[in-house]
């Protein structure tokens, strides 16, 4: 029997920080048999005199008993239509005006999980929940419904039949280990193993694929005894991965398996093929077609266990019976949220997991220095190989370059002498830290940056005889002269993927010369000889390991102005060095110190916690959590003094801020203020205090948006120009 007289409480789907509470509408009789939590509704916003998406968060019967809280912000009786002072309503409320589907996306634990974030981040929980419900695919939708209601009549419960899975063979750890973590939920931080698995083609029979014990003791040194085949070959890590959620599966449990990119995702996929039925597998993916992704959503809707691949906002999917959450390399600086509230997948995960009570993994080459954190404060536990095998990694410091070849393509003598033995047999790879052919150009004459004439912007060469041209507008720069000296002749101060490979060609006539960057995607290579030019993160997969690996521009990368550049470069140059092939030297050029001794001993750990000591010292992140706040000089100056009271914390600034530092967008006044000077300072404060600082800034942000007055003539009220991100990784 349909519910009458139903009261839906509604998340309005909106940036403006006044909407971020739930709002309460009367539910039409009409209406009464399609209105569930989770479902998309459209209703009015009379201070408007428009209609706002939203989605249901709670049904209340007046008449019943007291209705349920639900976490966030409580609206203001201003906001209600009718609500009494004792909690009963009084008057009448404003219509639903539709629901959109009858379909509920939006998961309780998913709100519950969007509501907390947003609250830490002083954001809006519908931000978040954008992140994890993609937009509604109508055909996609329709066809999923009526799939599951054919099965419902033919009597079926709807789940895929229970597909053989694949029986854990991979013995890099000890025996146990894997399934101990997602049987105990442990939260742990796991060392990669740096090596290469060489999986079977799709010709392989069942009963092959399915003998995991035989297919990762099949590594990249064997299987190049057997010729070509159409196999794939994947980082071990993505083994490791595949058997922990495989282990989660056995149990009934879903998992969420959260990599950088998609070069990442397809080798967990290919991995995941080998070990799981592909029915159990859903790829969450913004690259997808929104209708792919639509399809895949719907699916994991269906109270099945899945396995779970995506990026960074696949930690928002909705499992059902969530056991395991696993991040691939959580350092990598594209797990952090490019939209507001900009939080990182790790601090997702993190609260996902206390909320879910399931295993938590960090798997990396590397270790991050929040992740060391963790470690030392004794919520996570370090996890290692049950052997210690790692690439041969030789520092090439100071040694003087073999001829004038070598030299021009920046080649320390024995790095030159170990890729030129080792092209004639296979690929050897060659990471340096710029795309492109000339990114960085100067004046001859004096030295000074060349800059555009039009727009102050860098200038760069795309190849040897093209007219340099600026990198911000792309003006040619033909007739260029220098505003320092007068100087017209340029020369070349950075040299990218393009020119390295120029070079390289000459210093091995005869090899054949791939360069991988963002211009040139290249996912993987055969095992013939060649030279690979690539930079960080875009090394192509090889077939059996780079028989050489050569890591040049090691002091440009490092001279990056940036708190986390020693991590980063540790973690870029641990990738790379674990597509090596058994055996094959790794050439670290022109780096020493703690920095090349991690790599060369291969122990991150001691390294993340020197940083991380350094940071508590100085108060850097993430020994303490920092919170910018940006907007006009009044209006930093008066969400400042709201935090006078608060204990234990230190503000740096405010100072004068450009949005986007050097680029484009940082010259000229800020827009986002209306044209007056912006400033930001930052705020440095204890975990303790998190969620303090957050509500009192949340506060200050609503007030100042609520605040603005529509000019005359104006449609709307103009942007909020307050604006406060919590723990930037780039801020110092």
């Amino acid at each position: 029997m349909t519910r009458t007289g139903l009261i839906a409480r509604v998340l309005i789907d909106s940036p403006l920080p006044q909407l971020d509470h739930l709002f309460d509408y009367a539910i039409p009789d009409e209406l009464a048999h399609l209105a569930q939590p989770g479902v998309r509704v459209r209703v009015p916003l009379r201070s408007a005199n428009r209609v706002a998406d939203g989605y249901v968060i709670d049904l209340i019967d007046p008449q019943a008993a007291p209705r349920t809280a639900q976490p966030g912000p409580a609206a203001s009786a201003s906001t209600l239509d009718g609500l009494a002072a004792d909690g009963g309503y009084s008057g009448k409320l404003s219509p639903v005006e539709s629901i959109v589907s009858a379909v509920p996306v939006l998961s309780m634990p998913v709100w519950q999980l969007a509501r907390r974030l947003a609250d830490r981040a002083a954001g809006n929980a519908s931000d978040i929940v954008r992140l994890g419900v993609p937009p509604r695919a109508v055909r996609v939708e329709k066809a999923w419904l009526a799939a599951r209601a054919s099965e419902a009549g033919a009597g079926s419960s709807g789940a895929p039949e229970t597909a053989e899975l694949a029986e854990p063979g991979f013995a890099e750890y000890p025996p146990g280990t894997l399934g101990t973590i997602v049987a105990e939920r442990l939260r742990v931080a796991i060392a990669a193993v740096p090596s290469l698995v060489r999986l079977p083609g799709a010709e392989a029979d069942a009963a092959g694929a399915a003998d995991v014990a035989t297919v990762v003791a099949t590594d990249v040194k064997s299987s190049s005894k057997k010729g070509a085949d159409s196999g794939s070959t994947v980082g071990t890590w993505a083994i490791t991965m595949a058997e922990l959620a495989v282990s989660a599966l056995r149990q009934g449990k879903s998992s969420i398996l959260v990599t950088p990119d998609f070069r990442d995702q397809d080798q967990l996929q290919a991995a995941l093929a080998m070990l799981a039925p592909a029915a159990d597998v859903v790829r969450v993916d913004a690259r997808q077609a929104n209708p792919d992704r639509y399809r895949g959503f719907l699916s994991l809707l269906e109270g099945t266990p899945r396995i779970i691949v995506g990026n960074r906002s696949a930690v928002y999917a909705p499992a059902h019976d969530l056991g395991l959450i696993v991040i691939w390399d959580d350092g990598d600086p594209l797990y952090g949220e490019q939209l507001s509230p900009y939080v990182h997948a790790r601090d997702a995960a993190l609260i996902r997991r206390e909320a879910a009570d399931c295993a938590l993994v960090f798997l990396g080459h590397s270790r991050s220095v929040e992740t060391e954190r963790l470690i030392e404060i004794g919520w996570l536990r370090a996890v290692h190989p049950a052997k210690d095998v790692h690439p041969r990694v030789i520092p090439t410091t100071f040694q003087s370059e073999p001829d004038a070849q070598a030299r021009a393509a920046r080649i320390p003598s024995a790095a030159w002498l170990a890729a030129k033995e080792a092209v004639r047999t296979g690929p050897v790879l060659v990471q340096v830290a710029s795309p492109g052919y000339a990114p960085m150009l100067a004046c001859r004459s004096c030295g000074q940056s060349a800059r555009c004439t039009q727009c102050q912007g860098p200038l760069a060469q795309s190849s040897a005889n093209a007219t340099p041209a600026c990198r911000w507008c792309g003006h040619l720069a033909a007739g260029w002269h220098c505003s320092h000296c007068e100087g017209t002749q340029l020369r070349v101060v950075t040299v990218g993927t393009g020119r390295t490979a120029e070079e390289l060609g000459r210093a091995f006539p005869g090899s054949r010369v791939i360069v991988a960057d963002g211009e040139h995607t290249v996912q993987t290579i055969g095992p013939e000889p060649a030279l690979v030019i690539a930079t960080r993160g875009a090394e192509p997969i090889p077939r059996n390991g780079y028989s050489a690996i050569l890591i040049l521009d090691g002091e440009r990368m490092l001279a990056r102005e940036s708190l986390r550049v020693g991590e980063d470069c540790l973690r870029w140059w641990a990738n790379a060095a674990a597509l090596a092939a058994p055996g094959a030297s790794v050439m670290l050029a022109g780096v020493g110190g703690s920095l090349a001794r991690a790599l060369n001993t291969w122990q991150p750990g001691p390294y993340a916690a020197a940083e991380l000591a350094d940071r508590r010292q100085l108060r850097f992140p993430p020994a303490v959590r920092v919170a910018s706040v940006t907007g006009t000089s009044a209006e930093v100056a008066a969400a400042l003094e709201s935090l006078d009271d608060l204990p234990g914390l230190d503000v740096l600034g405010p100072v004068a801020h450009e949005p986007g530092g050097t680029g484009p967008s940082g010259s000229g006044p800020n827009r986002a203020t209306g044209g007056t000077p912006s400033v930001r300072a930052i705020v440095r404060f204890g975990y303790p205090l998190g969620d303090e600082v957050a509500r009192t800034l949340k506060a200050a942000i609503v007030r100042n948006a609520a605040s603005r007055r529509k000019p005359k003539g104006a449609a709307f009220r103009p942007a909020p120009t307050l604006r406060v991100r919590f723990d930037d990784p780039e801020l110092l």
